[in-house]
């Protein structure tokens, strides 16, 4: 766990690369989303909660990855993810993908609170808010 964050550990699957037993470039993105799910739940939350409950989504609004280093078949990799701002309806979320010391890729994705039926942004709930702004 980082001091303002979250460490999830990911294994490197068959189904997750290229002939050459290279993750192909989408895959990345799958184990960002993972682990900012997790992340999530270590928060006393979860997505399907506020779904039911609420009829709120968090929907990506904008991602930005860069490839540093290839990750292959059969690696155990960690995605390291911590929460750089907490607006109104936005999360900005900064996370590498680490194989031990080495970066392989970091992404910045900015995370918006939606209502599903106004299809529209609305403000976090105060316990999703509460709950990043303790890590600042």
């Amino acid at each position: 766990m980082l001091d303002n964050g979250f460490s999830f550990p990911v294994r490197v699957y068959y189904e997750d690369t290229d002939a050459g037993g290279v993750v192909y470039h989408a895959r990345y993105l799958h184990f960002f989303e993972r682990a900012r799910t997790e992340y999530l739940r270590t928060l006393n939350f979860t997505q399907q909660t506020l779904l039911e409950e609420q009829q709120l989504a968090f929907v990506v609004k904008t991602l930005a990855i860069d490839y540093c280093v290839a990750a292959k078949l059969d690696d155990l990799l960690m995605v390291e993810t911590e929460v750089s701002e907490v607006k109104g309806a936005t999360i900005l979320f900064e996370q590498r993908l680490m194989r031990n010391t080495l970066m392989l890729s970091k992404a910045t994705v900015k995370v918006a609170c939606v209502d599903l039926g106004k299809m529209k942004p609305v403000a976090f709930p105060k316990e999703v808010k509460a709950a990043f702004h303790h890590l600042k």
